[in-house]
């Protein structure tokens, strides 16, 4: 889980260390079950046919009005910091491309809730114009203008962000050049923003490119954190809080003793890894992060834990902040049915490692306290971020297939919603990410937001011959992310490979089995 600046929704920031806490299973019918244990990875295989279209004319160069001699490249504009990244003044390819960071903690936040000694993640008020440094230098180069700023304030800022976007355009093309073409991308909560913003229909945006995004919604990725948080109170540790805290403070409070709690138990007994297999059969976790590549029952374990840790970390601090945005809990799960979360092979593996115990797990789930939404409070969450679909520009997704915060299972929601859309016919295409078999840690495809310059890079140049040639099928997909039939999946298995971009990848449904 990097860290460059900027910060996703989740641990690009919020650093879950590596849980070599969690000890190796000791029962004896838990080893050699990873098989088992990696169909619970939330994607499936099958092709999917990607739009396509006629081939025009290159980019043309065309000259900026000014450079960073003559205008101001760096500075602050409504209370944030912004930063203007610039090609040679006669190499602009007269496209400018708008960054949206990541989500940002509101208040500082222990890197490590089960360290006193951790160190504090401060609050972050930089500006950032790319995903990272040798980004911004890889674009620049292609002639690119790039353009990024801090919000007005940082935790669940999406309107904060879209407006920042729409100054920041308007800023650019008064002072530094008028741009043919604009694009605007961004991860995480970013990518939320990055969509937020597309679907406002600005006449000046050309394409869009929402990386890892939250593009379910506030509401129902915020309802999926309550999730994991009812079943860590109801399995592990009785006296979470689930909503209405008192403060920052006392959620980062919560999110420790909690954490502590699930490590504790996680390593106490057969019964308490059946617990924790059930939280994460019920949340959608993958088997797969950063830094465990679930290559045996001790690693998986090591994943979901982090998945869940990580999870509550949303479902405290960041639920906190959210709170105070809207006036009160817009989450809720009266009537979620979490024993149909359960399938097939998450039961069998549970199953496993403590026989006779998941219906007991399952009855403590069904008959747990459950949360009501404020009406209010829920409509105004809906206000902060929710995705329609109405597509009305060429529009690419990316996501690692193993993501353990915004789960891959975003873009399945996101997808539902465009198909819905006729406006958003053939606008539509989205990429997935896989990690090797094997890693100490995992250089794409597993963790938030986890991508290579090339696919980063790739994206932008696949939106760019999108938007003006009209390419935009799998063939081009697979060149401009550095995928290659020939080499790479054989790359891609010794952990070498510059993408871990696979054309046959999709995410899988969303894990709910009653409406929210």
């Amino acid at each position: 889980m990097r860290s460059n600046g900027s910060t996703g929704f989740g641990p690009r920031h919020v650093t879950v260390r590596p849980m070599t806490w969690l000890a190796a299973p000791t029962r004896a019918g838990l080893v050699g079950v990873s098989v088992v244990l990696l169909t619970l990875t939330a994607c499936s295989t099958h092709n999917k046919t990607l739009p396509s279209g006629p081939a025009n004319a290159s980019a043309a160069t065309v000259a900026l009005s000014n450079d960073c001699s003559s205008a101001q490249c760096s500075g602050d504009r409504q209370g944030a910091k912004y930063d203007i990244n610039l090609p040679g003044k006669a190499n602009w390819n007269g496209t400018l491309i708008i960054w949206s960071h990541g989500y940002r903690n509101a208040a500082p936040i222990p890197s490590n809730p089960l360290s006193e000694s951790s160190p504090t993640d401060p609050v972050d008020t930089t500006a950032q114009a790319a995903p990272s440094k040798d980004v911004a230098n890889a674009l620049t180069a292609k002639g690119y203008a790039l353009v990024g700023s801090a919000f007005k304030t940082e935790g669940w800022d999406v309107q904060d962000g879209v407006a920042a976007a729409n100054d920041l355009y308007s800023f650019f093309s008064s002072t530094v050049g008028k741009p043919q073409h604009v694009y605007v991308w961004g991860e995480s909560l970013g990518g939320l923003i990055t969509e937020t913003l597309a679907e406002t229909h600005q006449p000046w945006i050309s394409g869009a490119a929402p990386l890892c995004g939250v593009l379910g919604g506030t509401n129902l990725n915020l309802d999926l954190a309550l999730d994991v948080a009812y079943a860590v109170k109801t399995l592990v540790y009785p006296d979470l809080k689930l909503t209405g805290f008192s403060s920052h403070a006392d959620a980062v409070a919560q999110w420790k003793a909690a954490s502590r709690a699930l490590a504790a138990k996680a390593t106490s007994s057969a019964e308490g890894i059946a617990d924790l297999l059930t939280i994460a059969a019920i949340s959608g976790a993958p088997a797969k992060t950063t830094d465990f590549d679930g290559h045996d029952t001790t690693s998986t374990g090591q994943a979901y834990a982090e998945a869940i840790v990580t999870a509550l970390g949303y479902g405290t601090w960041g639920r906190y902040d959210i709170e105070q945005r809207v006036g009160g809990n817009p989450s809720q799960n009266a009537g979620t049915d979490y024993v149909q979360r359960v399938g097939d092979s998450a039961r069998s593996l549970i199953n496993l490692a403590a026989p006779g115990k998941l219906n007991a797990i399952l009855a403590q789930l069904a008959a747990g306290q459950r949360v009501s939404a404020d009406g209010a409070a829920r409509t105004k969450a809906d206000g902060l971020g929710d995705p329609t679909g109405a597509i009305q520009v060429p529009t690419v997704t990316l996501h690692t297939i193993d993501d353990p915060l915004v789960i891959s299972q975003n873009e399945t929601i996101f997808a539902g919603r465009a198909a819905k859309n006729s406006t958003s016919t053939g606008l539509l295409t989205q990429l997935f990410t896989a990690p090797p078999v094997t890693y100490q840690k995992a250089p794409y495809g597993a963790g938030h937001c986890n991508f290579t310059p090339t696919e980063l890079t790739g994206v932008i140049d696949y939106l760019d011959g999108w938007v003006r040639n009209g390419h935009s099928n799998a063939s081009f997909a697979a060149t401009a992310l550095g995928y290659d039939p020939a080499s790479t999946p054989a790359q891609q298995a010794a952990g070498t490979a510059k993408t871990g971009y696979q054309p046959a990848l999709e995410a899988g449904a969303w894990p709910v089995a009653a409406a929210k």
